[in-house]
């Protein structure tokens, strides 16, 4: 391992704890820091200095409820053979590693999908695209032989399903039906509840867990329990010193010939992330060590890149030198423009240039819309001189320019933490829809500044908290559903008011029923009164 060595101690002091048989009260180590910095690296290289066998879960693997359950739900209560195929008790320090790589990608409730699902095939579809034509379905089948069932006529007369149908006795049929049925359930890859069923995990677990994450923000705002229960090793990245080393041994090593100017060209364009070392001196090491070498190293998309665009574009109001800036820079118009949107008031000289410069953002906000909706991206030249060329003049003219520091967008801030409060929000919205048969933004509009109302509200008439609570219980609502509404924690007491416990929410279905009002007396005496529609 190169670099981070505290957080190499820390993550080896956590794995002491485990030893002698113990389980120690921080059960999960989440690991947190930029790519390519050796996190999965330093959680493998733990568990064969430790002798422990590994059962790893990344993002290529179905990270669901059920897959995670499954795997490494039962890894974390059972004791396995270790990697030499011997049993070792956990006594004896026979532990298996729990390794969940990028947590941070995952979707918390059980409702949520970060990939929606594929349509499945009907068996008409099936069957046509396996033969093409009903001649060759029936030659497959044997359809109007004798004592077989006759032939479809044309793929419309082909049903969507088996049915009972005689032909689905056959053989060859039966073959068909029971690759299409397989093929009609796909597996299941989202990642589904994955982070309920880990919080459970870290709670729940014998054996160790490790989770890697590159921003444990997203954990932190699920649960609780990922930021009082475990243990976080924070990794960072490797200074240029070290990474320098490293690729001087790998050289050496390997009987590369690199050029000194691409040795530091490949070093300041990483910015400590080795992986990414590692793949550029791969990529330069067949070509001759001359200026070839360093060309063809590009620039990385980052933040301090975009900064420092930034400063650049309001540091030189000038229209071409804005262009050349813009063409150096690897982003697109729709990356930049935040970027300018929130520095344009910190670099106009006063407010009337900050109008002028706003007046011509929204004309480039036009230019990158109508490229979006009539995908004609010739339109990105014109957005891109006037929000940068355009804006720096509009900001400083007839004036020096302003000096100030470029921040990152607020607007991209706020969307990425609450990117998790979205995601349940807009599954809320889904089931509400579906239960009351509105749309997902009638829903947004009408029921929830509704429920908000009724929940946070100081007035608490019984008749206003029995229909609340029915209406918590009709749509199924979930502690982080009530937090969600409240605007608090899900574990906060107000959320456990509302929801009460089993018995009082059964006490309160069965006396909030409303009493059906009293029929009218009858004008005719005798006459018997309609109660219902099927009643005539």
């Amino acid at each position: 391992m190169v670099g981070n060595a505290a957080a190499l101690a820390a993550l080896r002091s956590w794995a002491a704890a485990w030893s002698g048989g113990t389980i120690p009260a921080r059960r999960a180590a989440v690991l947190a820091g930029p790519p390519g910095v050796g996190k999965t690296t330093a959680a493998l290289a733990l568990a064969q200095e430790m002798g422990w066998s590994v059962v790893e879960m990344n993002a290529s693997d179905a990270r669901n409820q059920t897959a995670i359950e499954q795997v490494a739900g039962r890894a974390s209560l059972t004791e396995t053979l270790g990697t030499t195929g011997v049993y070792r008790s956990s006594k004896e320090g026979g532990r298996s590693l729990i390794l969940l790589d990028e947590a941070d990608c995952l979707t918390g409730r059980a409702i949520e999908s970060s990939t929606p699902r594929a349509t499945p095939l009907t068996l008409r579809q099936f069957l046509r695209g396996r033969y093409g034509t009903v001649e060759a379905l029936a030659n497959a089948w044997g359809l109007g032989k004798a004592g077989h069932p006759r032939g479809f006529e044309s793929w419309e007369n082909v049903p969507a399903t088996a049915g009972r149908a005689a032909w689905a006795r056959l053989p060859s049929a039966l073959s068909d039906l029971n690759e299409w049925r397989g093929a009609a359930k796909p597996k299941d890859l989202t990642d589904r509840g994955g982070l309920g069923a880990i919080a459970r995990l870290v709670r729940e677990t014998r054996q160790p867990l490790v989770l890697t994450v590159n921003d444990e923000r997203t954990l932190t705002r699920y649960s609780p329990v990922f930021r009082n229960s475990v243990a976080r090793v924070h990794f960072g990245p490797v200074p240029d010193a070290l990474l320098r080393g490293l690729l001087r041994r790998i050289i050496l090593r390997e009987e590369l010939t690199i050029s000194a100017s691409a040795l530091d060209a490949i070093v300041h364009r990483c910015r400590g992330d080795v992986r990414a070392a590692l793949n550029d001196l791969e990529a330069v090491a067949p070509l001759p060590p001359d200026l070839v070498q360093g060309s063809v190293l590009g620039g990385r998309d980052s933040v301090a890149e975009l900064e420092g665009f930034t400063e650049e574009v309001f540091g030189h109001p000038m229209v071409y030198r804005n262009v050349e800036i813009r063409n150096r820079l690897d982003a697109t118009p729709d990356d930049l423009f935040p970027w300018i949107e929130e520095n344009l008031p910190r670099f106009a000289v006063d407010a009337a240039h900050r109008y002028r410069g706003f007046e011509l953002l929204g004309r480039a906000e036009l230019f990158l819309a109508r490229a979006r909706r009539q995908r004609v991206w010739g339109l990105w030249s014109y957005a891109s001189e006037m929000m940068t060329g355009g804006v720096s003049l509009a900001a400083s003219e007839g004036a020096s320019p302003r000096s100030a520091r470029a921040f990152f967008p607020s607007f991209l801030g706020d969307m990425g933490r609450t990117r998790q409060l979205r995601a349940q929000r807009t599954a809320l919205s889904q089931r509400t829809g579906r239960r009351f048969h509105v749309s997902r933004r009638k829903a947004n509009e009408l029921f929830f500044p509704w429920m908000e109302g009724l929940l946070r509200g100081a007035r608490r008439d019984p008749k206003e908290v029995a229909a609340a609570r029915r209406v918590l219980r009709e749509l199924q609502m979930t502690a982080e559903d009530v937090a969600i509404l409240l605007g608090v924690e899900p574990e906060s007491a107000q959320v456990a008011e509302w929801l009460g416990t089993p018995e009082m929410m059964v006490e309160e279905e069965v006396t909030s029923e409303p009493t059906p009002p009293a029929l009218p007396p009858s004008a005719e005496p005798g006459k018997k009164r309609q109660r219902s529609l099927g009643e005539f």
